[in-house]
């Protein structure tokens, strides 16, 4: 069993793992290693702080 981080409600983790899912089918990269299949390598991720939220990211400004 996978348990969600702490700062995300369980309805957040399920919605996060189920984009990242999608993503991972479409041919996106995983960011772990992983033998596990798709869903669970997904929340994996999300879990383990690979995957954040568009709030919680960084924004990065080029500088001209």
């Amino acid at each position: 069993m996978i348990y969600g981080p702490t700062q995300l409600g369980v309805f957040e983790f399920v919605v996060m793992s189920g984009l990242r899912a999608a993503q991972l089918m479409r041919g996106c990269t995983p960011r772990i290693e992983s033998g596990h299949k798709v869903i669970m390598t997904a929340q994996i991720e999300v879990a383990s702080g690979k995957i954040l939220r568009a709030a919680d990211a960084p924004v990065v400004t080029g500088e001209r």
